[in-house]
């Protein structure tokens, strides 16, 4: 048998590097769970904005924020810099988000849809540099199957421990007898102090390697649509836009419904959806696992079928039980854990396979047209959702009394829709081609590739873009 070469080898990521990378998962899953959960409320019930214009806003933002990945994707893809290629983006993606949170979540007095919009767009140009340079950097640092859906549990794992710290918060000013009104702007300052001490961790702790890449091989726009187009990858495409739908349908929702409908206070509601989030401590590594088990599209199967069956007894838990609500929310979050993990484990699949058959990196390019599924599932569970309920005769301000009608309309639109879209997106998987045998021949062609460029010189082309020719030895 012949020996593969030393790069084709499998060599784990340390545990201590794992975690300090996953330190920007931090304060982008507390943005997440801030702006989908407590934010629009927010806008709605303490600023009096009305839930159409709020539906609107976030609908008409994302629609702008959506083209602007694909931009950034294929930027980073093409930055060779001395600082590394995800790197750079990384620490310029913390100022952008830091000042998008600093005016949203402590808007003054007398704001409209025209404020909410220009810092939303803000906000998530930030949050979208700091998703889109993680997700790709955490591809290149984790190459191997299983070794990556390892990386990416530990990265959901660690953005539990965020969005639960910013759980905290209205459970905390609720046992003080404080004000909701103020969650919003302790959120906001949460955020805005732990985005730089994150990013910091992981430029300092984590290293970062630039793939070698093919002179000559220029990206067209045609090539999007190359890449869509690909089974596996149009696959993944619609899973992720289906399983961002379900949950992000959910959160638009998830207060009104679990006060109005359920009949806990705000503060027993995040309680809950705190003991949701942090099932994903539990859920991300273990899910993670479960796809080294059998694969990660087979994963992806099981966690959508026992998420939807979970989701549908949501309506047989006694109002205001605590004991009783909390076992299926554990059990949903628990489940829910395995959505991004696997999906965008698998997305780094496909972009070693592209890399494979086009010599150049295009993880970043892959993994933004990833969040524009999310982003474009986003916009539709805010903006669908809240002009639904101010349709069905649904008050959102504090105080306002709703007929049972309205409470129905709000507990039909709370489940039927998220199970739906989470049952379509397991479907998605079957016929999945890239499987673990598939993928570890593609690593032990790259790697042998890879080991040949490390022996060659590395050659400027003309038009000034850094490349490495082609070996002797490879173009055979």
């Amino acid at each position: 048998m012949t020996q593969a070469p030393p790069a084709a080898r499998a060599r784990a990521l340390p545990l201590s590097t794992a975690f300090a990378f996953a330190a920007t998962s931090l304060p982008i899953s507390a943005v997440a769970i801030a702006v989908s959960v407590y934010l629009p409320r927010h806008y709605a019930s303490h600023l009096g904005i009305d839930l159409a214009l709020i539906g609107a806003a976030f609908f008409f933002v994302r629609m702008i924020d959506i083209p602007i990945d694909g931009l950034l994707g294929w930027s980073m893809d093409k930055t060779r810099s001395r600082w590394g290629r995800y790197r750079i983006w990384t620490i310029l993606g913390a100022p952008v988000l830091m000042a998008g949170i600093y005016f949203l979540f402590m808007p003054p007095e007398g704001v409209g849809r025209a404020y909410l919009i220009i810092w939303l767009l803000v906000m998530y140009l930030g949050n979208s540099i700091l998703t889109l340079s993680h997700v790709a950097w955490a591809a290149t640092l984790a190459p191997h199957y299983d070794d990556r859906s390892r990386l990416f549990g530990i990265m959901t794992a660690i953005g539990v421990i965020g969005a639960a710290a910013a759980l905290a918060i209205p459970i905390i000013n609720e046992a003080r007898g404080a004000s909701d009104a103020g969650n919003v702007a302790t959120m906001g300052w949460f955020i805005f102090a732990m985005t730089p001490i994150a990013v910091a961790l992981v430029v300092w702790r984590t290293p970062e390697k630039i793939a070698p890449e093919v002179a000559g091989q220029q990206f067209r726009m045609r090539d999007y649509w190359a890449l869509i187009a690909r089974p596996s990858f149009a696959r993944i495409l619609l899973a992720d836009l289906c399983l961002a739908l379900g949950p992000g349908w959910m959160s638009a929702l998830y207060l009104f419904f679990f006060t109005d409908s359920r009949g806990y206070t705000t503060g027993q509601a995040s309680i809950l959806l705190a003991i949701y989030i942090l099932a994903g401590f539990v859920g991300a590594p273990l899910m993670g696992r479960l796809a080294t088990k059998i694969s990660k599209h087979r994963a992806v199967m099981v966690a959508t079928t026992g998420y939807s069956l979970v989701l549908i007894s949501l309506m047989a838990i006694p109002k205001g039980n605590m004991l009783v609500g909390a076992v299926p929310m554990f059990m949903a979050g628990f489940l829910a854990a395995g959505f991004n993990v696997l999906t965008r484990a698998m997305t780094a699949d496909i972009a070693d396979e592209v890399r494979l058959e086009q010599g150049r990196e295009r993880a970043g390019l892959l993994y933004a047209m990833t969040v524009m599924t999310s982003k474009i599932a986003g916009a539709f569970s805010i903006g669908l959702t809240f002009f639904v309920l101010s349709k069905v005769g649904y008050i959102a301000t504090e105080g306002a009394a709703n007929t049972p009608e309205a409470i129905h309309n709000l507990e039909l639109a709370y489940l039927i829709g998220p199970v739906a879209f989470v049952m379509l997106g397991g479907a998605c998987m079957f016929g999945y081609k890239l499987g673990p045998e598939r993928h570890a021949e593609i690593r032990r062609q790259l790697d042998e590739r890879d080991a040949l460029y490390d022996e060659a010189p590395i050659i400027e082309v003309v038009s000034g873009e850094a490349a490495i020719a082609v070996p002797p030895q490879a173009s055979r």
